[in-house]
């Protein structure tokens, strides 16, 4: 693994007076990596951030970005960190364009670069457009152009597809596939489950201010499949449910030779119902940290 553009945490802990945020938080993301941190709001996925980012100063623990201590990273590792959170920094009363000429100028990065950006991610036709105007899905686009300008090395997202509609979500999923295929290392907080795996190469799952569970999506979802069952549909809109084994194996091999079956599926679970046996709560609700 290529230490110097990787993100790691070790013993994590932030409190804000008597309210303790995160409690031991360790893990290592490598380099070029789609890491998603699934929790629901509140868990402290925003605290973690501005930890790894050494805009917070943990209670206990360390973390390491670029190689280097997050608490005293130099304007060089700045300038490789891209960062989009909630849509701050975007100028309302300045154009799409003047917006990224602004940050291009704070990155010392050409301005040349901006008219291919905006391509890649489908705002070159609102360019002039003052950003006040906007939807909510093309603000989002922005800042992750925003976060895109100084062909950072790490990407921080914040819940970059909220409240977004499933065809902008896909085209930004398509977005965030092309940096990691640059190299990027892309650290995204979710709540959806979905998104988390569609994206990531592995995923933790955050309650309380503790890393439940980590893995890659597939990996987490084996773990809890206790039922390991078979649910079968007969095109009669029959539901049968078997065993996952080798004992079901001939009534299955019946059902295929009556051409009886329309569809058959396994039991293994989501990542929302792994969350929810863990915690005994869902994905969406507190108010984050």
């Amino acid at each position: 693994m290529n230490v110097e553009s990787s993100i790691t945490a070790t013993e994590l802990s932030k409190s804000f007076g008597t309210n303790q945020v995160l409690n031991g938080v360790s893990f290592q993301i490598p380099a070029g990596e789609i890491f998603g941190l699934l929790g629901p709001s509140g868990a402290g996925k925003t605290t973690l951030i501005k930890l790894l980012t050494g805009q917070l100063k943990p209670d206990e623990g360390h973390a390491t970005l670029l190689g280097r201590d997050a608490l005293k990273l130099r304007a060089a590792e700045h300038g490789q960190i891209g960062m989009m959170m909630d849509n701050f920094g975007l100028y309302d009363r300045l154009s799409v364009m003047s917006n990224l000429a602004f940050y291009a100028d704070i990155y010392q990065v050409s301005r040349s670069r901006i008219a291919d950006i905006l391509k890649s991610i489908g705002l070159y036709e609102a360019r002039n457009t003052a950003v006040s105007k906007l939807s909510k899905g093309m603000k989002s686009r922005l800042s992750l152009a925003r976060a895109f300008m100084n062909d950072p090395k790490i990407l921080f997202l914040d819940e970059p597809t909220s409240g977004l509609d499933p065809v902008t979500t896909r085209e930004i999923h398509d977005v965030l596939k092309a940096q990691k295929r640059r190299g990027a290392t892309i650290f995204l907080t979710t709540h959806n489950m979905y998104e988390a795996e569609a994206l990531c190469d592995h995923v933790a799952l955050l309650s309380r201010g503790r890393i439940l569970e980590y893995g890659t999506p597939t990996d987490v979802r084996r773990k809890y499949n206790h039922l390991n069952r078979l649910q079968i549909t007969l095109k009669n809109g029959q539901q049968i449910s078997l065993e996952n084994n080798g004992a079901s194996a001939l009534q299955i091999k019946e059902y295929l030779e009556q051409e009886a079956i329309w569809a058959i599926h396994s039991t293994e679970p989501t990542l929302e119902t792994v969350f929810i046996e863990l915690t005994g709560e869902g994905l969406n609700t507190g108010a984050d940290q």
